[in-house]
């Protein structure tokens, strides 16, 4: 009989603050592009990342990882590098907008080290409307586009 392989998905919390900015656009043009967003003084968000990883269940343990190596590996990678911080001011958005799609893409590099398990893909919910997918250089067969 072949190990089975399971999927688990795992949220944190996190606040933080950002200002969607392009210094090589006009004050005009970053406020055509990003409205209330690009108000000098930032405003924040309440994120919820999702985490989802695969791998064998061990047959020993019934678990793909154990979750508090999980969460100590986010705890030390993602929430001590975000929480309560001003996005602009880290240095992987030094060259790019701190938007969420940009995040999305951070996280998932920070979690592709994790090494119990496989990532499959990231989850980031900034607000109730906007929520935002990475499922690393590959698009799932399943999704397409028009």
């Amino acid at each position: 009989m072949s190990t089975p392989i399971a999927h688990l998905s795992r949220r944190y919390h996190f606040s933080a603050s950002h200002r969607l900015h392009v210094d090589a656009l006009s004050p005009e043009q970053n406020a055509e592009t990003f409205g209330k967003c690009n108000n000098p003084f930032g405003h924040g968000h309440n994120y919820t990342v999702e985490v989802t990883l695969s791998g064998p269940v061990d047959p020993t343990t019934g678990m793909v990882t154990n979750l508090a190596d999980l969460d100590s590996f986010a705890q030390r990678n993602l929430l001590d590098l975000f929480d309560h911080t001003n996005l602009n001011t880290l240095s992987l958005f030094r060259d790019q907008v701190s938007s969420t799609e940009n995040l999305v893409v951070e996280v998932w590099r920070i979690f592709s080290e994790y090494p119990h398990a496989a990532l499959r893909r990231i989850h980031i919910e900034e607000t109730n409307n906007n929520s935002f997918e990475y499922f690393g250089e590959g698009v799932p067969p399943s999704v397409t586009f028009a």
